[in-house]
């Protein structure tokens, strides 16, 4: 797996877990892989991935148990503001790259309405 630099891994960690929770792949109530699973899927030390299991418990988005390990939360709402606040995250950079390139709310509208008629969707 190839890590952003400019980004710390412990965070990036964080939003696969993140991704695979919106994914569906891991559900509310789910246990969630060990430490040193984790560190090994991924190809990072093993206290990295604590650390990032302890910021996403300080987001509520895990919680531990234990004797039994690490699950996702049971809040469904938990889940769904995580959803949210990724996809206003993703637009916020969007729109911000859009005006970079000179391109103002209307345009973009117009280009991203064109691009949903189009073929565009499976891509």
């Amino acid at each position: 797996m190839e890590f952003n630099n400019s980004i710390p891994i412990y965070q990036q960690i964080g939003d696969i877990v993140k991704q695979k929770i919106i994914k569906g792949e891991l559900k509310c109530g789910d246990k969630i892989k060990s430490v040193r699973e984790f560190a090994e899927e991924v190809n990072v030390n093993p206290n990295t991935v604590q650390r990032a299991f302890n910021y996403l418990e300080m987001e509520k988005i895990l919680y531990s148990e234990r004797t039994s390990g690490r699950y996702v939360t049971k809040d469904a709402k938990i889940i769904d503001e995580l959803k949210k606040n990724m996809i206003c995250s993703i637009i916020k950079d969007f729109f911000h790259n859009m005006n970079q390139m000179g391109i103002d709310e209307k345009e973009c509208l117009n280009i991203i309405s064109e691009y949903l008629k189009g073929d565009h969707k499976d891509e």
